[in-house]
C-alpha cells in the first residue's frame, strides 16, 4: 500500500472546510484547502442554513485540489445532524433547510408525543430529547406546501452528496440523530414513522460508512476539474461519528469530548443503553463507525462563548479572544456556575444578558466584567463535562481512565485544564481537526490505502498528531451540585 489523496468536506455549525488528506501506512497528513463561514440566514418564515452558499464553497475547495494536479481518490462529507432538505419528485430542493435553532418545532413536540410517549420513543430509537430532533422538525412541517410536495428527505451531508454524485442515500450514523431509526437493527422504524403520519417513502435507503456511492456527476467534474476516477465515499457523516474515529485512544478505557459549537460528551460502546435511568439523564445512543455506539449527552458547548463574542461585535466593541482567555485564566476559582444547557441559551441573541439573567435566577452574582463572563462560561462548561463523564461511566458501567478532548476546544488551554480538574482524570487534548481526520481515515481504508479496525486507525492518529496532556489538580475538582 502507498499513500493516496482523499478530500474531507467537513461542515460545522459555525464554519466549513475542505481538507486534503494524504494517507497511507505510517502517513496521515491533513492540509486545509478552503475554510469558509457558515452563517445562518433569517428569512420571514424563520432561520435557515445558506446551503447553496455552502455547496458553492465546497465546489471551490474541490476545484483548488484539482488544480494541484494530484490525483484525488475519494471525497467524503460530514456535517452536524438532524437538519435536512426536502426534495420534490424531480430532485429539486424545496427551500433552504431550516436551522435547528429555529423555534418552529416547539409546538410539534407535544404533537409527536400524543402519538408516541417519550419513554416508548427512547426505547425504540435510543435518542436523547432535543426539541429540534428531525422527528419534531418533520412534525412541524406537516401540512406545509413544501412537505406536501416532498418526495425525499436528505440530511445535510446526504444532500451535498446527492448534488455531487446524483445518488440519494441516508448514511446511518447521521440517520441515528433523527429519532426515526431503530437503535438495535439500524433500520428505519417504519411502524413509528407511519404512526406519526410521515410518509416512509420520504426516507432514502440506508447505507453504512465505508460504502462507495459512485463517481461524481459530469457537471461536477466539469466544474471542479476532477477526474472520472474520483468517487464519493460514505464516512461517519455525522461530524461526531467522524470525530470519534479521530480520537487517538489506545488500550486505556476512555471518555471523549468533541468540543466545538456543541460539545458531545460520552463513551464508546458496543451496545445501546436503553434504561429508564439513561432516558431520564437524557443520554443518547447514536450510531458510530463500524457498528459502535456513541453513548453521549449534548452540552451546549462553545456556542455560549461564540455568541457572546458576536454580541459584543454587533455592539461595536469587539474583543480579542486569546487576550480574554489569558486574562480569564488569571482569575481565581469560585465564580458563578451556570447550566450551559439552560433552554434560554439555545436561540441566537444577547448571550451575556441571558447569562446574567440565569445567574440572577440562581441567586448568584452575575459576572461584572467581560473577562469574568468568559471565565464563568469556561468554568460552567468544565463543570458540565465532569458531571457528564461521571454520568456516562455510571450509566454504561464503564470506567474511563482518560478523557480525550478533540475539536476546536483542544486549543483552549484554560478549558482543557479546567476539564481535567472537573473530571478528576487526565485530559489528552487534540487533535483539533479530529473530525476531518476521522473522515479521511474511513475513506482511506475503503480505498485500500490503509487496513485495520478502528483501533488501528486511532493508532495512526496517535502516532502522527500532536496531543497535549493535562493532569487534574485534584484539590480543585468541584463538588457535585
Amino acid at each position: 500500500m502507498t499513500a493516496g489523496l482523499v478530500a474531507a468536506v467537513d461542515l460545522g455549525a459555525s464554519s466549513g472546510r475542505v481538507m486534503a488528506g494524504r494517507v497511507g501506512p505510517g502517513t496521515l497528513e491533513l492540509t486545509e484547502i478552503r475554510r469558509f463561514p457558515n452563517d445562518p440566514v433569517r428569512l420571514p418564515d424563520g432561520l435557515h442554513w445558506d446551503i447553496l452558499r455552502l455547496y458553492h464553497e465546497v465546489l471551490g475547495g474541490l476545484r483548488e485540489i484539482a488544480r494541484t494536479g494530484d490525483s484525488l481518490v475519494s471525497i467524503g462529507v460530514d456535517s452536524w445532524g438532524v437538519d435536512h432538505g426536502l426534495l420534490d419528485g424531480e430532485g429539486r430542493l424545496l427551500g433552504e433547510p431550516y436551522h435547528y435553532r429555529d423555534d418552529r418545532t416547539a409546538a410539534a413536540v407535544e404533537t409527536v408525543h400524543a402519538a408516541v410517549s417519550r419513554a416508548d420513543l427512547y426505547a425504540r430509537t435510543g435518542l436523547q430529547f432535543l426539541p429540534f430532533n428531525t422527528v419534531y422538525q418533520l412534525a412541524a412541517a406537516r401540512g406545509t406546501p413544501a412537505f406536501e410536495a416532498a418526495r425525499t428527505m436528505l440530511l445535510i451531508p446526504d444532500l451535498l452528496g446527492y448534488w455531487l454524485s446524483g445518488v440519494r442515500v441516508a448514511e446511518v450514523t447521521n440517520a441515528s440523530t433523527t429519532s426515526l431509526l431503530d437503535v438495535r437493527s439500524r433500520t428505519w422504524d417504519t411502524d413509528l414513522i407511519e404512526s406519526l403520519s410521515i410518509p416512509a417513502t420520504l426516507l432514502a435507503p440506508l447505507r453504512a460508512p465505508g460504502e462507495v456511492i459512485g463517481p461524481l456527476r459530469d457537471e461536477v467534474r466539469r466544474e471542479t476539474g476532477l477526474s472520472s476516477a474520483t468517487v464519493l465515499t460514505l464516512v461517519g457523516s455525522h461530524d461526531t461519528a467522524s470525530a470519534v474515529v479521530g480520537v487517538p485512544a489506545g488500550d486505556t478505557p476512555f471518555a471523549y469530548i468533541a468540543c466545538g459549537t456543541w460539545s458531545l460528551v460520552g463513551v464508546e460502546l458496543d451496545q445501546p443503553v436503553l434504561t429508564e435511568e439513561s432516558r431520564a439523564a437524557n443520554f443518547t445512543n447514536e450510531g458510530g463507525v463500524d457498528g459502535r455506539i456513541r453513548y453521549l449527552r449534548n452540552v451546549m458547548g462553545l456556542w455560549l462563548l461564540q455568541e457572546s463574542l458576536r454580541t459584543w461585535d454587533l455592539e461595536g466593541t469587539p474583543e480579542d479572544l486569546p487576550a480574554m482567555l489569558a486574562a480569564a485564566g488569571q482569575l481565581p476559582a469560585g465564580g458563578p456556575i451556570i447550566d450551559p444547557d439552560d433552554p434560554s441559551f439555545l436561540p441566537p441573541g444577547d448571550m451575556p444578558a441571558r447569562i446574567a439573567a440565569v445567574c440572577a435566577r440562581l441567586d448568584q452574582p452575575a459576572p461584572r466584567t467581560r473577562v469574568a463572563l468568559v471565565r464563568c462560561i469556561l468554568d460552567s462548561l468544565a463543570d458540565a463535562y465532569g458531571r457528564t463523564v461521571r454520568d456516562a461511566a455510571r450509566l454504561s458501567g464503564t470506567e474511563p481512565e482518560v478523557v480525550h478532548l478533540v475539536g476546536g476546544g483542544a486549543r483552549n488551554t484554560l478549558l482543557c485544564q479546567l476539564t481535567a480538574d472537573s473530571c478528576g482524570l487526565p485530559v489528552a487534548a487534540g487533535p483539533v481537526e479530529a473530525t476531518a481526520l476521522g473522515n479521511v481515515l474511513v475513506q482511506a481504508r475503503t480505498a485500500g490505502l490503509l487496513a485495520g479496525d478502528l483501533e488501528a486507525l486511532r493508532a495512526l492518529v496517535r502516532a502522527t498528531q500532536e496531543i497535549r496532556r493535562y493532569e487534574p489538580r485534584t484539590s480543585t475538582v468541584p463538588q457535585e451540585h
